[in-house]
C-alpha cells in the first residue's frame, strides 16, 4: 500500500466522511455518505451498523488508497454474538433511555469512586448504562452477547477482522480506568459486565483510531496544554489537553484519555450548539446567511433577549437530560434577527460554562481553535471570542475528525514521528478573530444573567 496519501474515515451520526490527505496536510480528495437515524420511541436513537459499513466502503472506493485512520461518534453500543453478527441496532450517544440505569451504576459503584476511576459520572449517553438497559429490557439479546464495540471499531472489524479500541474512545464507555488507561476490573465487576466482551485497548497512535472529539482536537493542533479546541458542531465542545489525569470532583466536564499517548484531556459538552441554530432556521424557514445578516443588526445582548440552549437536555455543566430550552425577555421590538442573535449568544454562554470549569482544573488557554459548521460564521466566532475572552483561530482544513484520523494513520505508518510532528507539518492557521472589547463588557453582564436561567427554568419544570 502506498504511503503517499493518508486516509481518514469518520463514522458520524449523520453519515461517514472520508478524506485523503498529503503529508503536508493538504486535503487531496474527500467523500461522504449519509444514512438514517432511527427513533423508535421518544428519546431513543439507533442506527444499523451495516449502514456504517456500506457508507465507509462507498467513501473508500472514491478515494486514493493509503493507510486508514478511524474516528467516529463516541459511546454508541454495538453488541455482537460469538460469530461477530450484530444482535440489534446500535444504541447511540444521544439516546436518553437509560436514566434509571445511570442511577443504578452510581449506586453500585459509588459516585465518588466512579468519578475517581472513570473521570465521569454516569450519563445517559455513555455505553455502560446501555448494556444494563439491554440486560433489563432485552434479556434474550443480552444473553447472546460475546463482543462489545463502539461504532468506528465495528467498521475497523469489517475492514481488518480485528477487535480493537483506542484509549480515547474507550474512555467514554464508563467501563474504563481512565487514569490507568485500561479496562476497569472494579467497575466491570460491580456492574457484572464480563471483561471478555471488551476489545483489547491500544494508544490511538498504535491503531490509528480515536473518538471523534479527540481526533478533531488533534486535527486542529491540540496535542499538549496550551490552545483549546472550540467546536461549533451540532453539539458544542470546549476541549483542553491536560498535563496529568485530573477529574473534576463533580464530573461536570468529561476527563478522558487523549489521542496523544500518555496524555489526558478534559472537555465540556453542550448538546445543542449549531443544533440550536439549525432548529431556529427550520422553525423560521430562513437561510443561515440571512439569519446571520439579520442577527448582525442587533447590538450585543439583543435588548435583554436571552436564549437557554437546552433543546435536547444538557450535559455540561448540568447533566440533566430533562433540561429544556427557552427564550426570555421577548418584546414587541424583537424580530427573527433578534431571535438569531440571542441563539448565537446563548450557545456562546453555554460554551463559557465549559471553559470556566476547565479553568478550575488549571487550564490557562491563550487562544482557541474553532471548528465545526458554526465556525463558518464570522459573526458567531466574534460573539464566541468576546464571550470567552479568547481569540479564535481557524485552520486551513475544515475536515474535522476525519482529518485528525488521517494524521493518526500517518503516525502509525511511520510518516510522522509522533502526533506533535504530524500537527507541526499538517495543521496551519488560516485566520484569527479577536474578542471585541465593547462586546466583551456587554457579555459579562449577559453571562451573569444567563447563569440564572437554568435554575429558574428547572424550578418551573419541577412545579409542573
Amino acid at each position: 500500500m502506498s504511503h503517499d496519501v493518508l486516509v481518514g474515515l469518520d463514522v458520524g451520526t449523520t453519515g461517514v466522511k472520508a478524506v485523503a490527505v498529503a503529508h503536508d496536510g493538504r486535503v487531496l480528495a474527500s467523500a461522504s455518505e449519509e444514512y438514517e437515524l432511527s427513533t423508535p420511541q421518544s428519546g431513543w436513537a439507533e442506527q444499523e451498523p451495516e449502514d456504517w459499513w456500506r457508507a465507509a466502503q462507498a467513501c473508500l472506493q472514491r478515494l486514493p488508497e493509503g493507510p486508514v485512520g478511524l474516528s467516529g461518534q463516541m459511546h454508541g453500543l454495538v453488541v455482537l454474538d460469538a460469530q461477530d453478527r450484530v444482535l440489534r441496532p446500535a444504541i447511540l450517544w444521544n439516546d436518553q433511555r437509560t436514566k434509571a440505569e445511570c442511577a443504578e451504576i452510581e449506586a453500585r459503584v459509588g459516585l465518588e469512586r466512579l468519578i475517581e476511576l472513570t473521570g465521569n459520572r454516569a450519563l445517559t449517553g455513555f455505553t455502560a448504562p446501555k448494556l444494563l438497559w439491554l440486560r433489563r429490557h432485552e434479556p434474550e439479546t443480552y444473553a447472546r452477547i460475546r463482543h462489545v464495540l463502539l461504532p468506528k471499531d465495528y467498521v475497523r472489524l469489517r475492514l481488518t477482522g480485528e477487535h480493537a479500541i483506542d484509549v480515547a474512545d474507550a474512555s467514554g464507555t464508563l467501563l474504563f480506568d481512565v487514569a490507568g488507561r485500561r479496562w476497569s476490573e472494579e467497575v466491570c465487576a460491580a456492574l457484572d459486565v464480563p471483561l471478555a466482551w471488551l476489545p483489547p485497548v491500544h494508544e490511538s497512535t498504535e491503531i490509528a483510531g480515536a473518538g471523534d472529539q479527540a481526533a478533531a482536537a488533534l486535527g486542529v493542533g491540540i496535542v499538549s496544554p496550551g490552545p483549546v479546541s472550540v467546536v461549533l458542531g451540532t453539539s458544542g465542545v470546549v476541549f483542553a489537553a491536560l498535563p496529568a489525569y485530573a477529574p473534576d470532583v463533580e464530573a461536570r466536564v468529561h476527563v478522558f484519555c487523549h489521542a496523544v499517548p500518555g496524555t489526558w484531556h478534559a472537555m465540556g459538552v453542550m448538546l445543542s450548539a449549531a443544533g440550536s441554530l439549525a432548529w431556529l432556521r427550520r422553525v423560521l424557514g430562513a437561510a443561515y446567511g440571512v439569519l446571520d445578516e439579520e442577527a448582525a443588526r442587533w447590538a450585543p445582548g439583543a435588548e435583554g433577549l436571552l436564549f437557554a440552549p437546552y433543546l435536547a437536555g444538557e450535559r455540561t455543566p448540568h447533566a440533566d437530560p430533562d433540561a429544556r430550552g427557552a427564550f426570555t425577555g421577548l418584546s414587541l421590538r424583537h424580530d427573527r434577527g433578534a431571535l438569531a442573535r440571542a441563539t448565537l449568544e446563548g450557545v456562546a454562554y453555554g460554551l463559557r460554562d465549559s471553559l470556566e470549569l476547565l479553568r478550575a482544573l488549571g487550564v490557562r488557554p491563550e487562544v482557541g481553535r474553532a471548528s465545526g459548521g458554526g465556525a463558518a460564521s464570522d459573526l458567531w466566532l466574534r460573539i464566541v471570542a468576546s464571550v470567552l475572552g479568547l481569540p479564535l483561530e481557524r485552520t486551513e482544513t475544515e475536515e474535522g475528525s476525519a482529518f485528525g484520523a488521517a494524521l493518526l494513520a500517518g503516525v502509525r505508518a511511520g510518516v510522522f514521528r509522533d502526533a506533535a510532528d504530524a500537527v507541526a507539518r499538517c495543521v496551519h492557521v488560516r485566520d484569527r478573530i479577536e474578542p471585541d472589547p465593547e462586546w466583551s463588557a456587554a457579555y459579562e453582564h449577559g453571562y451573569d444573567r444567563f447563569r440564572l436561567l437554568y435554575p429558574t427554568l428547572r424550578s418551573l419544570e419541577e412545579a409542573t
